[in-house]
């Protein structure tokens, strides 16, 4: 499979798509904001300690104070933690998440991952400073969650001070090479760092972990240094620029080119190369054309249609993505496809279409948290074995852990996806200024309804012997028009004169209702 990384460099914002086959997969952002913290260090301070919730606010100097569970603070939950990501590739080691051993649920974010005696009133006082690591990026009114188990990424390994551990890439599957990563590693630690070999890792030599080593102990010693000399709240580490992150995540185990369509990032690139992946030989183009790049590459047009709710099968079918507060719903309809056979293969058929169009959705959108699947009702045993086994071998595809739930009796999947980073649709939208993100609006007609209740209630406390409303011009036709015959039939009732009056920059929900004198 063909993968390419294509990266639009701008001043305000970087967007860097992964393409496999030419088809855009993944899709990362970064704006000239703090909401893509994920990985920075920071020195705060205890805010507020919540015995009651086990959990305490830190302060790290951003408009939202950061969240701090007990079990990212307690020292003796520092194995279990290492433990479990070892089961893992390369994720981050920081994430409450992952998936245990033991395949029970994965718990969802702001809960704990597993459980300790330690009280956090014991752990932390309000005042204290304390050294934490952004493990989520604040998401909608969350703030970001941290925890004090640092990590620090490289391009082999994963350094752990906190832990004694040593771990290896689940896709590293040899065990001889597993046994020996371990033994190297043993013979060059002078530290009781704890380790996690990345995918990356596979065939490296000594002189290479040696030098990655001392790298990342490096990182580490920087980092401590400016945490004695530093006053809280403070940035004593900023994570790379999404660029960098895709050179040293994807770039060589994900993508075999890079594709930029700026000169300084060209030139940014190939010396960061040059500087912590010499031995790598990989294609590092500057786009040059007179089109945008995600224009000539087709990109711009899918992720527009990544950001709407219904997106249609080839075969006439379609699915409604629905995010909310707490989960993202999935709908999956057969709309115009009617099928050649028989009723059930039409409903099969539609179902393992949507099968890959939703796992491809996950992933490029970034959804994360609870996600529900409604597929369309199959009474065929074999039929719902068929979808969720192709559900199941569709998501190995994605990076992000997911743990899939058997089909219920209504039909519905439940599962979950690792979230760390916002999704698309939170990255680049808003909520709705003129619904206020709710979706819908009163019908037009129901305003008017709504208009005469309100007449008729304060015709009986108001002493004035007529009545302006104010409303958006397409009420004020409305009532003027078809609706004319309300008006007619109150000022009947109330015995008094109403006067419509339009404005253009009312809402068109809002109206006001004046009482006046005539003279």
């Amino acid at each position: 499979m063909l993968k390419e990384l294509v990266v639009n460099a701008a001043e305000h914002e970087t967007r860097v798509a992964l393409l496999e086959n030419g088809t855009i997969a993944e899709l990362f952002i970064e704006q000239d904001d703090e909401s893509n913290i994920t990985g920075n260090i920071y020195k705060g301070k205890i805010q507020r300690v919540l015995p009651g919730m086990q959990a305490a606010f830190v302060d790290i100097g951003l408009a939202q104070a950061a969240f701090l569970y007990v079990d990212d603070i307690y020292d003796e939950t520092s194995q279990e933690l290492a433990r479990r990501f070892e089961q893992e590739s390369d994720a981050d080691p920081n994430d409450p998440d992952l998936k245990p051993v033991d395949d029970t649920p994965i718990p969802m974010e702001w809960k704990p991952s597993f459980t300790t005696e330690a009280s956090i009133e014991d752990l932390v006082t309000e005042g204290q400073e304390i050294l934490v690591q952004i493990s989520k990026s604040p998401i909608g009114t969350k703030g970001p969650r941290v925890t004090a188990h640092i990590s620090l990424p490289g391009r082999f390994m994963v350094l752990m001070p906190t832990v004694d551990h040593v771990g290896i890439s689940k896709r590293i599957t040899a065990d001889s090479e597993r046994t020996r990563l371990k033994e190297l590693l043993t013979s060059v630690r002078q530290d009781n760092f704890g380790y996690i070999f990345r995918t990356a890792a596979q065939g490296i030599d000594e002189q290479r972990l040696k030098k990655e080593i001392a790298f990342l102990t490096k990182t580490w010693e920087s980092i401590q240094k400016k945490n004695k000399t530093s006053a809280a709240p403070t940035l004593l580490y900023r994570d790379l620029t999404v660029t960098f992150r895709a050179v040293r995540d994807l770039l060589t185990d994900e993508a075999d080119k890079l594709v930029i369509d700026s000169k300084i990032g060209y030139e940014s690139v190939l010396s960061f190369l040059d500087k912590l992946m010499p031995d790598i030989h990989v294609s590092v183009e500057l786009y040059q054309g007179k089109e945008p790049i995600f224009d000539a590459y087709n990109i711009e047009g899918d992720i527009t249609r990544a950001l709407k709710k219904k997106v249609w099968l080839k075969s006439g079918g379609y699915i409604i993505i629905d995010p909310t507060e707490a989960l993202v719903a999935i709908d999956v309809n057969t709309g115009r496809y009617v099928g050649k056979h028989n009723f059930d293969e039409t409903i099969l058929k539609t179902n393992l279409e949507a099968v890959k169009e939703i796992a491809y959705q996950i992933r490029l959108r970034n959804i994360g948290g609870i996600i529900i699947i409604d597929f369309i009702d199959m009474k065929r045993t074999q039929h719902k074995e068929k979808v969720m086994n192709l559900l199941i071998e569709t998501l190995k595809r994605d990076k992000a852990q997911t743990n899939v739930l058997p089909l219920s009796e209504l039909g519905l999947v439940q599962m979950t996806r690792k979230r760390v980073r916002k999704n698309l649709t939170r990255t680049l939208c808003e909520p709705c200024f003129y619904c206020g993100g709710d979706g819908m609006l009163l019908s037009k007609r129901s305003i008017c309804y709504k208009i005469h209740r309100d007449l008729m209630s304060e015709a009986n406390d108001i002493m004035g012997n007529m009545f302006t409303v104010k409303v958006h011009p397409e009420i004020a036709q409305l009532l003027h028009g078809e609706q004319e015959h309300l008006i007619i039939s109150l000022e009947r009732e109330i015995r008094r004169p109403i006067t419509i009056y339009p404005d253009p920059q009312y809402h068109i929900e809002e109206y006001h209702i004046f009482e006046t004198l005539a003279k």
